[in-house]
């Protein structure tokens, strides 16, 4: 059997001088790893961007607003953008190109491209005219003052939709021809623009036009997302689009875009339902004496942040490589090469995703005091977010493996499935929203808590619905993987545990040299730890590793 993770995953232009194409199966390995490394530099800029926050705002009332706000047309971006047109036009356009070649895919995507500056085009003049409303529906326990901050930078940011959606749809035509470096590093450029349009806005043009510093970061959004797409145009040249505007609703590849979307955009609705519940919870958490408390929506956001660096150089790189492999498999109805194509990606999440969980509920204090605790971020806002970190960690796995189950489903051109469980998911989060916080007086742990074990649940479904649509997952294997990284990281968190404690006694719980000092120990010696329990245990996925990374060494130096 000849799987298609065999063939070249990257076009010429893509390759170093004189390097092979991927041999056997570590071409998805290899294709993540270009991913992976560009994924990494953008979230590296997101923790910057982080802590630019942190240093002139700290975590509180202008942050909680500027979140609440940013959170609104990232909504609408999922729903009709990254989330559901993303894997609706990649598994589509993919199929184009396997079966009707390069002419019908590049006239399939001019027909999507001018639907979307139409249909959202809509949807940020209404999402201006209606932003008191939207964040009355986010936020209602924010004190007025809040509010209408919130409200100011929600009609700033609210173009941000389109912009994304034509870098998403850009990353999704260059995906499926083999390009992934470019596209991955694009959210690179969103972070570079929204620092430095922001620093400049709000601390340069901001005095100088009366306005505050965080209105410019508000600005400094917009600059990001347009250089995000830019950023690809000449990529997508070189692949060989033109723009073309044309439109037809008719157009079969647009039907069944549109088919897929549908199930999606109310799958991916349920999710960010789910989030609005949780900004309406913590917006609401009130201290002892009943008072509203500033700084929850931050520490969320400040810990959810770090979360999704392993999300993203992991759950959302290997996803990003395995949507267009398993979309031809379907093409060319190859099912034994999707299921092992998709089988492995699963076991890679579990590889890179679990320590990361442990490592991150362990070393989060650290971490978090390290980046974020400067200028206005205190030590209290170090260890309040630190606490939202260890539970969200907890979900990790099943937040990135959702990342290639869910756009599976809709390569088998079954976007019910992921729909239902999401919409399922509601009820559940609530529940655990209302006992954790309302009865058992978690706070904002509570709904990181309750976050994750949704995450969990929502992976679980997906994984035994898949079982059962191609019959088998190669679950022993995957369980037996899951088992053994289990153990390696357990093995691994011990270290990381005694190491930081033992410094952190010694140089001080809350300084500076002493989060460095423990993270420079605790990190190397737990990576340590964990290679040498995965081959002493014989994991799989680490001999798929080292093999990928020995062939590109090898075929870099040739």
């Amino acid at each position: 059997m000849s799987s298609l993770i065999d063939q070249d995953p990257l076009p010429p232009g893509d390759r170093g001088p004189g390097e092979a194409a991927p041999a056997g199966r570590l071409g998805l390995v290899r294709s993540a790893g270009v991913v992976s490394l560009s994924v990494m530099a953008s979230r590296v800029l997101g923790l910057v961007r982080e802590q630019v926050f942190a240093v002139f705002f700290g975590a509180g009332p202008e942050t909680d607003a500027f979140v609440t706000a940013f959170r609104i047309p990232n909504l609408l971006r999922d729903l009709f953008a990254e989330g559901a047109l993303s894997s609706a036009f990649v598994t589509t356009f993919s199929q184009y190109l396997a079966t009707k070649g390069d002419k019908e895919a590049f006239r399939l995507s001019n027909l999507v491209a001018t639907a979307l500056v139409l249909t959202l085009g809509i949807f940020t003049v209404l999402g201006i005219i209606f932003a008191p409303l939207l964040v009355e529906m986010t936020a209602y326990g924010f004190s007025p003052e809040k509010k209408e901050l919130a409200v100011e930078m929600t009609r700033i940011m609210m173009p941000f939709i389109l912009l994304v959606a034509l870098a998403a749809k850009a990353m999704g035509i260059l995906n499926a021809r083999g390009y992934f470096g470019i596209p991955a590093l694009a959210s690179a450029f969103f972070n570079l623009g929204a620092i430095l349009g922001g620093l400049f806005c709000g601390f340069v043009l901001g005095p100088a036009l009366g306005f505050r510093p965080i209105i410019g970061m508000a600005m400094g959004t917009l600059i990001g997302g347009a250089l995000q797409f830019a950023i690809q145009w000449p990529s997508l040249r070189s692949a060989g689009f033109r723009y073309r505007p044309m439109l037809s609703f008719s157009d079969p590849g647009v039907r069944q875009i549109m088919k897929l979307m549908g199930p999606a955009v109310i799958g991916t609705a349920a999710v960010q339902i789910n989030v609005l519940i949780n900004s309406n919870f913590a917006s609401s958490i009130h201290d002892a004496a009943g008072h509203p408390i500033d700084g929850p929506v931050s520490w969320l956001n400040y810990a959810f942040r770090l979360m999704q660096f392993p999300i993203g150089v992991f759950g959302v790189a290997i996803g990003t490589v395995t949507l267009p492999a398993i979309s031809r498999s379907i093409a060319t109805k190859n099912i034994p090469e999707f299921r092992d194509t998709l089988s492995r990606s699963l076991g890679l999440v579990f590889l890179l995703c679990i320590p990361s969980a442990a490592g991150l509920a362990i070393l989060g204090r650290p971490i978090i005091g390290a980046i974020y605790q400067h200028g206005k971020f205190a030590a209290s806002d170090t260890d309040q977010a630190a606490a939202a970190l260890a539970f969200y960690s907890a979900g990790l796995a099943g937040y990135a493996a959702i990342k290639i189950l869910a756009p599976a489903f809709y390569a088998l051109d079954d976007a019910r499935t992921p729909m239902l469980i999401s919409i399922g998911s509601i009820a559940i989060n609530f529940s655990l929203n209302w006992t954790f916080v309302r009865v058992l007086g978690f706070g904002h742990r509570g709904l990181a808590l309750s976050t994750s074990l949704v995450a969990l649940l929502n992976f679980m479904l997906l994984l035994t619905f898949m079982r059962r649509r191609i019959r088998r997952i190669e679950g022993r294997r995957l369980l037996s993987s899951l088992m053994r990284i289990s153990a390696a990281s357990g093995g691994m968190a011990l270290t990381c545990w005694l190491c930081s404690r033992l410094i952190l006694s010694r140089l001080g719980a809350t300084s500076f040299s002493g989060y460095l000092t423990a993270l420079a120990v605790a990190i190397p010696a737990g990576v340590g730890a964990l290679y040498l329990l995965c081959h002493l245990l014989r994991v799989q996925e680490l001999t798929m590793l080292k093999e990928a990374l020995f062939r590109t060494t090898r075929a870099r130096r040739q």
